[in-house]
């Protein structure tokens, strides 16, 4: 740690708008005052934002208007002026064709929202899967003393005597009624089950994973992660999170001195620790992206290929988030990760202090739900990142939620030009598909879907899975959602959408997986390669929506973030002469 508070009395960023006796000042103040702020507050105490992403479209941020109550009464108890912002609210629920397509437009909406007004600090409060990272990004852009408090997630479901995840057993149930194992009544009685309370997905899908994240960042309070929605803990950790923010403010303690190389490396190792989602990846790249600091799919093999993964949660074990929480939680496991000496110890967190001593009196209560490491659900639990003809770039799996007998694999290619030609063949008794085949998505990347859709956790075609099949090989430039599972290659880049060798891979072809060797492979001579990347026409469909033209004119691939390239770096948040 080499951070070093400011000073304390300084004029604040805030005051620009709200100090002083100028006819500019008093056109912002004297506005606010309509809602009954007496003179005082204006008198140079920090100004939070409380960026609130709750909407009744996003059903896991439903409670969170609530929660910001507790978040203000932390900072009027710090001495703080609180003001609640509503922000851009990226549903995953709802948003079509992909919340991942309004990620970026999420954080470059908060981010003016931060720029154009007057805080001095601001606390994100998230909880769906992509409105985390928009925050994170906004906040590490603009470089305001920033904290995060999610939203927790959702309480156990349980159908017929069984643990019921959310997403997990979505996907589990839609294949029994395909294979003939459970009938669409059946289906339809599970669907209460799966989202039993407010708060977001219950598994260790990308809602939590990107809670885990905030905390092994740093970015978050000790604790944090795992707290479910309903639970009082969660309102009091709220209360307490606002009153720090007030005193990150006038320490200056700001996203860029917890955003280290060394506390992306903390994440990394973290999510490959709670078999966290393959989402994570494009989300921390994008995240240092925003705030400069170079991080690759190579850091995130190195860092996390010898990384057991020690959380027994869906889908890639057996509990649900509640007991995570039970057990101790994240603060568990990053002491569990600093006693084998893959913790970055004195990376610095919003506590002020370093992330090992925020946790290293943590205590394990469930050795079932936080597993030893020789009893690991898996010794290499980080994302594998391959590499290969096939994906020069990169692609990604996860280990931990794959088949073991699948991680070395050959098999024929099964093509699917896109969505709309997988949803109109998968179901055919006709198609030439076996469980030997390796199931092959094109145009569902950052440009080709557009935006990159969670499609990629393919279902399998009806006649295999009348078999017993359960899983085989599949690759695509899409994403998959944190709570699927399977032998899925992801995140193929360069995208088909941009020529890159997925998009003219065709039936019939070998393709060959070694995950131990991080190899993809396209066995074919590569004379053949190249004249088939030299034939390739790209599409010249343009979106009607502005905002998806926009997005597919400036997106980057996935192996760098997918983030717009305009809006790499950070840029911090100067305060404008003019009030007009």
């Amino acid at each position: 740690m080499t951070f070093k508070p400011a000073q304390w009395p300084r004029t604040l960023r805030s005051q620009a708008w709200y100090g002083g006796t100028s006819r500019d000042v008093i056109y912002h103040r004297g506005w606010l005052k309509n809602q009954g702020y007496p003179d005082d507050l204006f008198d140079g105490r920090p100004v939070i934002g409380i960026l609130n992403t709750w909407s009744d479209l996003t059903p896991c941020n439903g409670h969170l208007r609530d929660l910001a109550e507790k978040v203000k009464a932390g900072i009027w108890e710090a001495g703080g002026f609180p003001v609640e912002v509503p922000v851009f609210s990226a549903s995953e629920n709802t948003f079509r064709p992909t919340a991942m397509m309004f990620r970026n437009l999420a954080a470059l909406s908060i981010e003016e929202q931060i720029r154009g007004q007057p805080m001095d600090g601001c606390v994100l409060l998230v909880g769906c899967d992509k409105t985390t990272p928009s925050l994170l990004m906004a906040a590490a852009s603009c470089d305001l003393p920033s904290i995060v408090v999610t939203g927790g997630p959702m309480l156990n479901g349980y159908f017929q005597g069984e643990r019921v995840g959310s997403g997990t057993h979505l996907w589990k149930f839609s294949e029994a009624v395909k294979a003939g194992e459970m009938t669409q009544e059946e289906f339809l009685e599970a669907e209460q089950s799966m989202s039993r309370s407010t708060g977001s997905c219950n598994t260790m899908g990308t809602a939590s994973t990107m809670a885990s994240m905030a905390e092994a960042l740093g970015m978050a309070l000790s604790g944090n992660a795992a707290i479910p929605a309903v639970d009082s803990r969660r309102r009091v950790m709220a209360q307490l999170s606002g009153r720090r923010i007030v005193q990150m403010v006038k320490d200056d303690l700001k996203p860029s001195d917890i955003l280290t190389k060394p506390a992306f490396e903390n994440a990394i190792r973290t999510n490959g620790a709670i078999g966290g989602s393959t989402n994570a990846v494009v989300h921390l790249l994008a995240i240092a992206g925003r705030v400069g600091i170079d991080l690759t799919l190579d850091d995130w093999d190195r860092c996390g290929r010898d990384v057991a993964t020690i959380v027994n949660l869906l889908p890639s074990g057996k509990y649900l988030m509640e007991e995570f929480f039970y057990a101790g939680g994240l603060p568990v496991v990053l002491k569990r990760l600093g006693e084998a000496d893959l913790l970055n110890r004195d990376a610095l967190t919003v506590s002020g202090g370093a992330i090992w001593d925020e946790v290293k009196e943590a205590r394990n209560w469930n050795e079932d739900v936080i597993l030893p490491v020789e009893k690991a659900l898996t010794s290499q639990g980080g994302i594998a990142v391959l590499k290969g003809n096939l994906a020069p770039k990169g692609a990604v799996l996860k280990p931990s939620a794959a088949s073991p007998h699948l991680m070395q694999h050959r098999g024929r290619a099964v093509v699917f030009e896109d969505i709309d030609d997988y949803k109109a063949k998968i179901e055919d008794d006709a198609l030439d598909i076996d469980e030997t085949c390796v199931m092959v998505l094109k145009n569902c990347g950052p440009k080709g879907y557009p935006g990159m859709a969670e499609v990629g956790n393919m279902g399998l075609p009806p006649k295999v899975l009348k078999r017993g099949i359960t899983d085989m090989v599949r690759i695509s430039d899409a994403r998959m959602s944190g709570t699927a599972y399977g032998t899925v290659i992801l995140h193929t880049s360069p995208e088909a959408a941009t020529g890159g060798p997925l998009a003219v891979v065709r039936n019939g072809d070998m393709i060959e997986v070694d995950v131990p060797a991080r190899r993809l492979h396209l066995d074919i001579p590569e004379a053949e390669l190249q004249a088939r990347l030299a034939d390739w026409q790209p599409s010249h469909d343009r979106p009607d929506s502005g905002y998806a033209w926009l997005h597919q004119q400036h997106v980057e691939g996935a192996d760098s973030g997918a983030d717009l390239d305009f809006l790499k770096g950070c840029r911090g948040a100067p305060v404008g002469k003019d009030s007009h």
